[in-house]
């Protein structure tokens, strides 16, 4: 798992690097490499923390 990812943790806000139309998502969890997020505009995903590094967001 990337190391970025590995430094997520619920509450985090975060933005998927291939679907900016998603908006901005909260981490619900991170357990194994899989990362849920919640986000504004595309609801629950679950991501492969091996596949796509999320760019946290710090508002």
């Amino acid at each position: 798992m990337d190391e970025l990812n590995a430094m997520l943790e619920p509450g985090m806000l975060v933005q998927h690097p291939d679907h900016p139309e998603w908006g901005t998502g909260q981490v619900q969890s991170n357990i194994g490499g899989r990362i849920t997020v919640n986000f504004r505009e595309e609801g629950k995903v679950v991501i492969d923390g091996a596949r796509i590094v999320l760019v946290p967001v710090f508002e």
